[in-house]
């Protein structure tokens, strides 16, 4: 019997059912997937933050996040002059950034900053849903979580992880901090490269400011930079740079930070940019930066900051610890003083280049070739070249061989560096043409080192002229004589002596072997000077005579009173300057005259803080008394002289029209008009050149010479003092005055109340007379 069919509608309910099943399976299915995919997300996050994936900081880490932050040199006028850094950053607090240039950062990098808690939602959802082609999810609190705590990865499975690690530190730093201070944070940490590390030192170095002065154009600038330094560096690709910097400009006009109009305005603007490099060759007061690394590495040394957790001794660390360190420079006299020396001695080199064509033995002269030879091995045995060889193993045999064989460098011009091809030996004869310089500029009443040039380029020589250098100093010693006569034999600067020839026997006032008969420059012996005339004119038959009378130890004794630390022979011919001083020395000696015959020990740092602002340490002024008021009063007097009708008189006129000084001197007749102290050395063969001057509250020495005394001028005429060293003080100071802030003197010395000594000379007759004219020799 056949079987009986089902009903149509049986089927139809038998295959609803199954349907319905389907339904209900993939439901399930899905809110299992779902759960699955919410706990994997939520175990992924929990890994994390349990430290599954890497270390995760800790809460202390969180709290205090450790950066390298840089030692800051702060002028005394605020400025930043220099840093000493392993990483080049400088923090900036949040009231010291521009508003356009946070706008400009959260238009461009995270719009929703303020409305998300560390993740970006509608961001995430989107980079996952277009897989990044309409933008990133990274806010600023996950930029800063990478910068702080993850660093890079070395393939894509590293870098999913390190962002789900991002995720959870950038909502912890949301938790820990406020908006304006992970901006804060934010912008201290990016590497802007070219050691502008941080929006801080990116500001200075890109546009010579600091980041409160930086115009919406160069905010721009900045944060289109933060997608991609390396990318978009305005050092390298201009054009690229441009082209992101209207990228901002657009972002920040579509977020309502910025109008169209102006918005088109800004983009019609060219890129400019004020570079400013912060290497330790670069910028401003190097050869000063280089005495305070030397100072502050003693320092640390004896000034522990504690204990560490072994109980072992910890020290500050100027490259890591971000210390800031108050010095006296002012950064607009150091400006000055570099412009004044670079404006005179490159053209002073241009004139030692043209008689120097002529020279076989250029640049040496007066020496034989032996001595030449000795000359050049002893720069190839203290070259850095040498040391760095030696260090890695090499023979003196292989060291000397490498000196003549041609190599690619880049060397010192005035025009420029210039890459070259030449020998090792050959730079050493190329270096040693090339005069030198050295200017340091105080405050005598207070100690304070103003300006400290120590040469023209420290990058190409790094011997320091103001310190490290002690050269002759010839007639700027005299001073030192006639201050010690007038001390202890109350001379007057009206009071006369013979201009002939002395001589100071073998044995007698510390000529040791031989009698001891200086000779004047100018060939004239005869007639008599007044003290004032005689310093004027810098005549060392009468500067003998004071010698013979007072002896050299009193001479000495005084120096050394005035900070003078150089040994100083106690021998007659000292009187002449045959003696070798470091400028810094001298300015200190010469500060003394200033003021008021009391020595100020110069001061170069005045305070040191740490990076929380705790004084470390505090100077205390060193003085004492020299000689008195009326002794110093009187020198001063005498000195003054020489700026009216002696070796310095071109203080008052400029160039002398006798000379063709048009190749050394630049500008105008200076004609300063008000009191001016100083004097002017020149040593034998003219080696070296000195100015030392000083008005009321600023004192300021000038040494010129080359690197060896066989480096020199062929005559006096540009070899002396008053052409090579005169014209940077006279430079320096007329762009001092021009600068009314500084308040740089320009009245008279102050004259002692109780000054029994006569200095004012007009009733004597001018220099050239003797006794015969009515004139009275002092008697010794």
């Amino acid at each position: 019997m056949a079987a009986k069919a089902k009903p149509k509608s049986t089927r139809k309910k038998a295959k609803s059912s199954g349907s319905g099943n389907n339904t209900i399976k993939f439901i399930k299915a899905f809110w299992i997937l779902f759960a699955s995919g919410i706990f994997f997300a939520v175990l992924l996050f929990l890994l994390a933050s349990w430290g599954a994936f890497g270390e995760m900081p800790k809460f202390e880490e969180l709290e205090n996040p450790q950066n390298d932050l840089a030692t800051q040199i702060i002028s005394s006028d605020g400025v930043q002059i220099g840093t000493f850094f392993k990483e080049n950053r400088t923090p900036v607090n949040y009231e010291d950034l521009p508003q356009h240039l946070v706008d400009a950062l959260v238009a461009t990098e995270d719009a929703r900053f303020y409305e998300h808690s560390g993740i970006d939602a509608r961001g995430t959802l989107r980079a996952f849903i277009f897989l990044g082609s309409k933008g990133g999810a990274s806010t600023i609190s996950q930029q800063l979580a990478k910068q702080l705590f993850t660093g890079g990865s070395k393939n894509k499975f590293e870098r999913y992880l390190q962002k789900i690690q991002e995720w959870v530190i950038a909502t912890r730093l949301e938790r820990q901090y406020t908006k304006k201070e992970i901006i804060t944070m934010y912008l201290n940490k990016y590497d802007f490269l070219n050691q502008a590390i941080g929006i801080s030192s990116a500001s200075r170095i890109y546009f010579g400011k600091y980041p409160k002065d930086l115009g919406v154009e160069e905010a721009a600038v900045l944060v289109g930079m933060l997608k991609n330094s390396s990318l978009y560096n305005p050092l390298r690709r201009p054009e690229i740079v441009k082209k992101r910097r209207d990228v901002v400009l657009n972002q920040m006009t579509k977020y309502g930070y910025l109008g169209e109009k102006e918005r088109d305005r800004l983009k019609e603007l060219p890129l400019k940019l004020d570079y400013s490099p912060e290497g330790h060759s670069d910028g401003t007061a190097t050869y000063f930066r280089e005495y305070v690394r030397s100072w502050m590495a003693k320092w640390v040394k004896e000034n522990p900051k504690g204990l560490d957790e072994d109980g072992d001794k910890e020290y500050y660390d100027i490259y890591r610890d971000g210390l800031q360190i108050n010095v006296t420079i002012d950064s607009r006299m150091q400006k000055y003083a570099e412009e004044a020396t670079k404006q005179h001695m490159a053209n002073l080199q241009k004139e030692f280049d043209k008689q120097e064509k002529k020279n076989k033995n250029t640049p040496f002269r007066n020496i034989n070739k032996s001595e030449i030879e000795r000359i050049i091995n002893r720069s190839i045995k203290t070259s850095a070249r040498r040391k760095k060889m030696l260090s890695e193993g090499k023979s003196e045999k292989e060291i000397l061989e490498s000196f003549d064989v041609k190599t690619e460098m880049r060397i010192f011009s005035w025009k420029g560096e210039i890459d070259t091809i030449m020998t090792p030996r050959d730079s050493i004869y190329y270096y040693k043409k090339f005069l030198r310089s050295g200017l340091m500029s105080m405050e005598p009443q207070t100690g304070h080192v103003k300006a400290w040039v120590g040469g023209v380029n420290y990058k190409h020589f790094q011997y320091d002229h103001v310190y490290q250098g002690a050269r002759q100093v010839g007639s700027t010693f005299k001073p030192f004589v006639y201050a010690t006569a007038i001390d202890q034999l109350k001379l007057s600067p009206c009071d006369t002596l013979p201009r002939s020839q002395v001589t100071i026997s073998a044995g007698s006032n510390g000529v040791v072997d031989k009698d001891w008969t200086p000779k004047n420059s100018d060939g004239e012996y005869s007639g008599y000077l007044n003290l004032k005339n005689a310093l004027a004119k810098s005549v060392n038959t009468v500067t003998a005579r004071l010698m013979d009378r007072i002896g050299p130890e009193p001479i000495v004794r005084l120096v050394k009173k005035m900070g003078v630390e150089s040994e100083i022979p106690e021998v007659a011919s000292i009187a002449l300057g045959s003696v070798d001083l470091k400028l810094s020395e001298m300015v200190g000696a010469y500060s003394t005259f200033a003021n008021q015959g009391i020595y100020t020990k110069p001061v170069m740092i005045t305070s040191i803080e740490d990076k929380n602002g705790t004084v470390l340490y505090q100077f205390v002024p060193e003085t004492r008394d020299v000689i008195s008021k009326e002794a110093a009063f009187v020198t001063i007097n005498l000195m003054e002289g020489v700026t009216h009708s002696g070796s310095g008189v071109r203080l008052r006129t400029g160039p002398s029209s006798r000379y063709d000084y048009k190749n050394v001197v630049t500008g105008h007749p200076y004609r300063f008009k008000n009191p001016i102290a100083g004097k002017t050395g020149t040593t034998q063969n003219q080696s070296d050149g000195w100015f030392m001057g000083f008005v009321p509250n600023l004192c300021t020495g000038v040494w010129v010479g080359g690197d060896d005394r066989a480096t020199h001028f062929r005559t006096v005429t540009f070899g002396q003092g008053a052409t090579m060293a005169l014209p940077i003080w006279a430079l320096y100071m007329k762009k001092c005055y021009a600068d009314k802030s500084l308040n740089v003197s320009q009245d008279a010395f102050k004259k002692p109340e109780d000054l029994s000594i006569e200095v004012d000379c007009k009733a004597f007759k001018n220099s050239g007379q003797n006794s015969d004219d009515g004139i009275d020799e002092f008697s010794f």
